[in-house]
């Protein structure tokens, strides 16, 4: 059995998505989009607004839109469109150079013909058209000069053909391709066509087709594509230089014919794709001279760039990232550009197919719940780093006394009236019958030294109301962002690290409403005047009032004094500055909450000399707090408040972060 030796070489995937890759992090992008909702923005713009910044390590649609744009300015600025005119004028001059010496050389000439000879070479038309047109009879004594001259038609035959047929030089195949094609073309016109004459036609001269096209629909979109391209870099040219190449282009082997069947191939391509750019035009400025060839190329690819660049944009109806040609993005800047686009495409699908943004009732994309609890649990994570960097804390679980398990236990003591620990308990019982030289395995006596209690912590539910003015100053002054966060942490602690308690959010700006955390997190900035915190107190009362048995704990959070509240009709009365009667009936609905034990703090944002006189007076009423924190700091402050309550008092961070 013979040996086969095998060798393996490794590189990089090129065959699109690396099938090994990981799943794209969508943390990231479902912070940076639930950021600009707080601020205001809907999720659709606020997807796009993420998508075109791109994250942290990742180009974002306008990185790639600059680099198409810098790639565009550069193929305009390396390039000049008079190639052929410049190659043309140069063989004109050797072959009219070559010629004038060979007749200096012919001694044998007769000096008659001679001078006439160097007379129409010397009376030559300044036009490079009209010298190669004047010369096409001419009797070249100069095999040089003759070459030279002829590779003038060669050259701009494979010029004006390279613009449209890829590899086609001679001129009978071309003229008996673009009649099968024009016959192709006009039975597409008048609703002829059938599958087997694309079929017969492709098979005759599929070869001049590089796009591989697998319908006529496909071909013509290549053909209208390629002539359309080859109109630009006439537009493009100063109109001298447009009559010039024009009347060389005629002269293209000598074909009036072949020109003619050109001619009717771009009206029959008119005619079937008039969408088409047949009149743009581009100002190249550079030094590298371009044949209509590849003109036509630098023009395909300027025409390619202009169409990644509104892909890119994103701007019109129905855009989504799946639009975006990659293949041409590949082409143009690289296969890390299709990389990087292909990513972000992919958590634009993820972040709705993955359940983070959902379509309301009203057909908008909003964050759904589990985008709520993911950000949630993000920002919880981060107020916890800051609270545990915090000095003064301690850790002050009760073993002993009533409440939540703590998953340690210790030994029983009397009057301890917690559960047994069953499994600790009945190991010490063994260990203790063995080393007693007991045998376990026909029974056990438990004593008071074996028994084990779990521990607990001493713990109280809470209900609590988190007051949250939605004044236009919190957005002015910046607060509204950190507002929302600070609900946003406090809500995911509440919902999953202390079940048995209850929140309600309760905005307030010229009234109070109850509100859900997806509602809240969606509320936008509105100048309304108006800081009602007696409409919010009055909301806070009667959540607590259905939750007798918890410890009742308000948390307000605002910037400015109450300038409005409640008349007897329930409208929304509003004073600048603060009317007697607003402050009298706030004070009177914080009063009832006081009365019923009501741990209440004041989260005070801002220096406003009235606020803090107001709630100074307000926390000595009640025997509540103040605490002055910065915005940055607020969610760290209303969540060790509410840990501070839910403790009665300090409390170790580590326990729950």
């Amino acid at each position: 059995m013979g040996v086969h030796n095998r060798s393996s070489r490794y590189g990089r995937y090129m065959g699109g998505p690396d099938p090994l890759a990981p799943p794209v992090d969508l943390a990231e992008a479902l912070e940076a989009v639930a950021e600009d909702v707080m601020a205001g923005y809907s999720p659709r713009h606020a997807m796009q607004e993420f998508l075109r910044r791109g994250g942290r390590n990742r180009e974002g649609l306008d990185d790639l839109a600059g680099r198409v744009q810098q790639r565009r300015r550069d193929l305009l600025g390396r390039h000049r469109l008079d190639g052929t005119l410049g190659e043309v004028r140069k063989l004109l001059d050797t072959a009219v150079l070559e010629e004038r010496k060979q007749l200096a050389r012919d001694a044998l000439m007769d000096d008659t013909d001679r001078a006439f000879r160097e007379m129409q070479l010397q009376n030559l038309p300044s036009s490079t058209a009209a010298a190669v047109s004047e010369l096409a009879s001419y009797d070249w004594q100069s095999g040089t000069g003759r070459e030279a001259y002829e590779r003038i038609k060669d050259l701009l035959g494979r010029e004006v053909l390279d613009q449209r047929f890829a590899g086609m030089k001679d001129r009978a195949a071309v003229s008996a391709m673009l009649r099968d094609l024009n016959v192709l073309l006009g039975k597409h016109r008048r609703g002829q066509d059938t599958d087997a004459g694309f079929q017969e036609f492709m098979a005759r001269h599929g070869r001049s087709f590089p796009e591989d096209p697998q319908s006529q629909e496909e071909l013509i979109d290549a053909l209208a594509h390629r002539a359309a391209a080859a109109q630009r870099p006439l537009q493009s040219m100063s109109p001298e230089q447009r009559e010039e190449l024009m009347r060389l282009s005629a002269q293209a082997f000598g074909s009036p014919e072949l020109m003619g069947q050109l001619g009717q191939l771009d009206s029959n391509l008119r005619a079937l794709r008039p969408g088409e750019d047949w009149t743009g035009s581009e100002r190249f400025e550079g030094q590298e001279g371009l044949g209509l060839g590849d003109g036509t190329g630098v023009l395909q690819d300027i025409a390619e760039l202009d169409e990644l660049a509104e892909q890119l944009s994103q701007s019109y109806n129905g855009s989504r990232l799946d639009d975006l040609d990659l293949d041409a993005l590949a082409r143009q800047l690289g296969q890390d550009a299709a990389v990087a686009a292909r990513t972000l495409a992919e958590i634009e699908r993820a972040m709705q197919d993955g359940g983070y943004l959902r379509r309301g009732a009203d057909g908008d994309l909003r964050l759904s719940p589990q985008a709520m609890r993911r950000l949630g649990k993000s920002l919880l994570r981060d107020t916890a780093r800051q609270l545990s960097g915090r000095q003064g804390r301690r850790d002050t679980r009760a073993a002993g006394a009533a409440g939540e398990l703590t998953g340690s236990s210790r030994q029983w003591q009397f009057g301890d009236a917690e559960p047994w620990d069953v499994t600790r308990t009945m190991t010490n019982a063994i260990r203790r019958t063995a080393a007693d030289g007991g045998d376990p395995g026909r029974g056990l006596r438990l004593g008071a030294g074996d028994i084990e209690v779990s521990e607990t912590e001493a713990r109280t539910q809470a209900a609590v109301v988190l007051l949250v003015d939605v004044s236009f100053s919190m957005a002015a002054e910046g607060r509204w962002v950190p507002m929302k966060r600070t609900a946003l942490a406090l809500h995911h602690l509440v919902s999953t690290r202390f079940r048995g308690g209850r929140l309600q959010l309760v905005p307030f700006g010229p009234y109070a409403q109850s509100m859900d955390i997806g509602g809240l997190t969606a509320l936008p900035s509105v100048r309304e005047q108006g800081t009602n915190l007696h409409h919010g107190l009055l909301l806070a009362n009667r959540f607590f009032r259905r939750h007798p048995s918890m410890q009742p704990v308000l948390l307000v959070v605002t910037d400015g004094e109450p300038t409005a509240h409640l008349s007897a009709g329930g409208e929304s009365w509003f004073s600048w500055p603060p009317d007697p009667g607003t402050i009298r009936v706030t004070v009177a609905e914080l009063d009832r909450l006081g009365r019923a034990g009501t741990q209440a703090t004041f989260f005070r944002l801002g220096n406003d000399p009235g606020l803090e006189r107001f709630v100074q007076r307000m926390v000595r009423r009640i025997d509540g707090r103040v605490v002055a924190p910065a915005a940055g700091d607020l969610g760290a402050a209303v969540v060790g408040e509410y840990l501070r309550a839910r403790f009665r008092g300090p409390y170790d961070e580590a326990d729950w972060a």
